[in-house]
């Protein structure tokens, strides 16, 4: 087996909304009150809705860049690389990248809408996180079947509202939908409470993964606001630990026995050692905790119900059955920073030495296809769904990087590392200059 032999599903990639993502899908009554793209006077273009802009974040779509310019500024269309927002173009990247599927979480109206959320209007709010739903479902993914596995954005003020629209979205043949590590940050009740029942009971009905992405919790966290910004990027992706231990320590696991949880973006090289601890922490203190798992363990529990990813981890590879080789999936990120794109297989090839070509298969797609409802080779020979024979589809793609500046030095003036307050600052003035 070779690279070009790899059958690449990634379980999370993004999608930078094109302008007129709603024009197919609202009634004439409500087009008016639609989000909208607006340029600002500095050429960027932001989303506004009810006096909010929301713009394209930098570090959200560099792909194509050098990574001399990778940065927080705000960016316009222009300076994208197409496949970030142009279905078509996707399918073509994808192709280069020798990837057979992907899916794609939201950028404007955040992981889990709430952009949506904070709408006083919430009939209002329903209407457009549905079009955006419908958009998503029937426009991007829907263009090119097999391609691509739906996620839904859900209606995380009212847990009723939740359950209906994993039904609605589920008959549309979407069996995905997004949520947070932590609702509590959003004024809501804790994963803990019984008022989400209806949208776990939902979720356990329909087959419906729920997937939970890093920094959905309310933003990123920060350990000082002196800090490098190279510390909250290497500690991002394991912070989902947190997430991990509230699961496995609640209530739904054990009563939703359908139940799965998608960690998105979270790495596995921590998680060998996560299950370790909450079995000795199980075995130690359940007499005084009041757990009670029967003849179980966390850690089966953990590989029951949640479904891993890694975008290159040669550690967690080496540890593949201490995580659960059942549980393994693959991620490029396309088109944020961390992206492998477009030279995934060969990146990921690395990490598979010594792998036996089953568990590479697991890893690579059939994990993805059997959990996240994907009937990939129903649209195409499995011959066909290879990293060689996706790249003979799009031979003429521009792999080469491209400067967005104009010329312009990546960082002007100073010395010594990017802080965390130079982000927030720079994020504060993104979100703070009045659109046209």
């Amino acid at each position: 087996m070779r690279a070009d032999d790899l059958i690449l599903v990634s379980v999370d990639d993004h999608v930078v909304e094109p302008a007129g993502l709603f024009e197919n899908h609202l009634a004439p009554q409500w087009k008016a009150k639609a989000p909208h793209v607006v340029r600002k006077p500095d050429g960027s273009d932001v989303w506004a809705w009810n006096g909010a802009q929301i713009p394209n974040i930098g570090l959200n779509a560099v792909v194509g860049r050098p990574p001399e310019e990778y940065g927080m500024e705000p960016t316009s269309f222009d300076q994208l690389r197409p496949g970030c927002y142009d279905i078509h173009e996707r399918i073509h990247d994808m192709n280069a990248n020798g990837m057979l599927a992907s899916m794609c979480f939201p950028s404007f109206p955040g992981f889990c809408g709430g952009l949506f959320a904070c709408q006083e209007d919430k009939e209002l709010a329903r209407v457009m996180l549905q079009a955006y739903n419908d958009w998503h479902i029937d426009e991007w993914c829907g263009s090119y079947p097999g391609r691509f596995i739906p996620l839904a954005l859900p209606t995380i003020w009212d847990p009723k509202l939740m359950a209906d629209e994993v039904r609605r979205v589920a008959k549309k043949g979407c069996h995905t939908m997004s949520f947070t590590e932590d609702p509590q940050k959003f004024g809501y009740p804790s994963i803990h409470s019984e008022h989400w029942d209806p949208f776990w009971q939902a979720c356990d009905e329909e087959g419906t993964v729920v997937a939970i992405h890093i920094g959905s919790g309310g933003g990123m966290n920060f350990t000082s606001m002196e800090a490098p910004v190279d510390v909250m990027i290497s500690v991002t992706p394991m912070s989902i630990a947190n997430c991990a231990a509230d699961l496995v320590w609640s209530r739904m696991l054990r009563k939703y026995p359908n139940l799965k949880i998608a960690l998105s973006e979270g790495g596995i090289g921590w998680i060998p050692y996560f299950l370790e601890r909450v079995d000795y922490v199980y075995k130690q203190h359940k007499y005084w905790t009041h757990q009670d798992f029967g003849d179980k363990l966390p850690s089966d529990v953990f590989r029951e119900h949640i479904i891993t990813c890694f975008i290159d981890d040669k550690v967690g590879v080496q540890n593949r059955h201490a995580v659960g080789i059942d549980t393994i999936t693959w991620e490029c990120d396309y088109p944020h920073s961390d992206c492998t794109w477009p030279r995934a297989p060969e990146i990921l090839w690395e990490s598979l030495a010594g792998v036996p070509e089953e568990e590479i298969h697991k890893m690579t797609h059939l994990n993805a296809l059997r959990e996240f409802q994907l009937d990939a080779f129903a649209h195409r020979p499995r011959e066909r769904c290879t990293a060689g024979a996706l790249r003979a589809e799009s031979p003429d793609v521009d792999l080469s990087q491209r400067s967005q500046l104009g010329g312009k030095p990546p960082r002007e003036g100073g010395s010594g590392a990017i802080t965390t307050q130079d982000v927030t600052t720079q994020l504060a003035s993104a979100f703070a200059t009045p659109a046209e």
